[in-house]
């Protein structure tokens, strides 16, 4: 039922725009996004670079219904590569296929993100395609090997509370494929994922395991771990120490707004830290969607809007 809630008052339109005008929710939102301009990422990713964090940008947007919505997509993300070139800055960039046109058929929704890796690889940055719902999982993940073959410079991302994940890690990993790792937000059905939190938490030592093992990482992938959950983190940097992995053979991701004491102190210890940057106008139902996918995530923003 509050799941419910929480994505009628994201698709609701009046609300939204009540909302934006809101000092409170304004701020709120703007603790998790960086604002609704180029300038605001930027200024944010020079933020973080000066503590000695990088960035992957996303602009804001999912499951547009034109062409040219995705097309417009495509082009401000180029913007933003550019800008991204020109300032110099530690940035990767994250996109959602479905922000790009997925739903409107593959081939259209690969060559808007063909546009956008190309542009990456000219400034010299990379770009890391989101996964979404299982529903998308395969035709993310053919779009994802299409443009490493052809680009290099592109990366995925794996949800271990999907049964299939282990399977899909152990296939990337044969490829040498650079791989975020993180829980997964979505709802899905007990027919794809872990319904409980502790085989998910499982799942995810394991997969980690997988990616920062020697044999794997001589192949040339790269593990990028995203979790704000200190026994994961834990974990990673048991093993990495049991193990023997050196720091710069991967890194911890996080979101922005949320434990930047954790994320100073990990980049204050040595390690590889990458901050998810999200930016744009679509601010309102980003926010509200984040909540939906888990309703616990309200009380985990709640306290972590106290926290520094």
């Amino acid at each position: 039922m509050f799941r419910s809630i929480l994505l009628w008052l994201s698709r609701n339109k009046t609300l939204r725009t009540t909302a934006i005008r809101w000092g409170f929710a304004r701020r709120a939102a703007r603790r998790f996004v960086a604002g609704e301009t180029i300038d605001d990422a930027i200024a944010t990713i020079r933020e973080l670079n000066a503590q000695g964090i990088t960035a992957t940008l996303d602009h804001l947007g999912e499951n547009v219904e034109t062409l040219d919505d995705a097309r417009r997509a495509t082009d401000d993300y180029v913007k933003v590569l550019d800008a991204i070139g020109i300032s110099g800055l530690q940035s990767h960039v994250s996109v959602k296929l479905t922000a790009l046109g997925l739903d409107l058929g593959d081939d259209v929704c690969r060559a808007n993100v063909a546009r956008i890796v190309a542009k990456a690889k000219e400034v010299g940055t990379r770009v890391r395609i989101d996964m979404e719902s299982v529903e998308y999982t395969d035709r993310t993940l053919a779009i994802y090997r299409d443009l490493a073959r052809e680009y290099g410079n592109v990366g995925i991302v794996i949800q271990s509370y999907l049964y299939r994940s282990e399977a899909d890690i152990a296939a990337l990993c044969l490829e040498g494929a650079h791989v975020r790792l993180c829980k997964g937000a979505y709802k899905e059905s007990p027919t794809h994922a872990f319904p409980k939190k502790a085989d998910v938490d499982a799942s995810y030592v394991r997969l980690m395991k997988m990616l920062l093992s020697a044999n794997v990482r001589a192949k040339g992938t790269r593990g990028a771990l995203a979790t704000h959950d200190v026994k994961m983190i834990d974990a990673t940097r048991q093993f990495a120490a049991d193990e023997q992995v050196p720091r710069d053979e991967f890194e911890f991701q996080m979101l922005n707004g949320i434990r930047r004491d954790l994320q100073q102190k990990l980049a204050a210890d040595g390690y590889a830290v990458r901050v998810y940057v999200p930016y744009g106008t679509e601010w309102y139902p980003y926010f509200m969607r984040r909540l939906a996918e888990r309703p616990a995530n309200v009380w985990f923003i709640a306290s972590n809007l106290f926290r520094k």
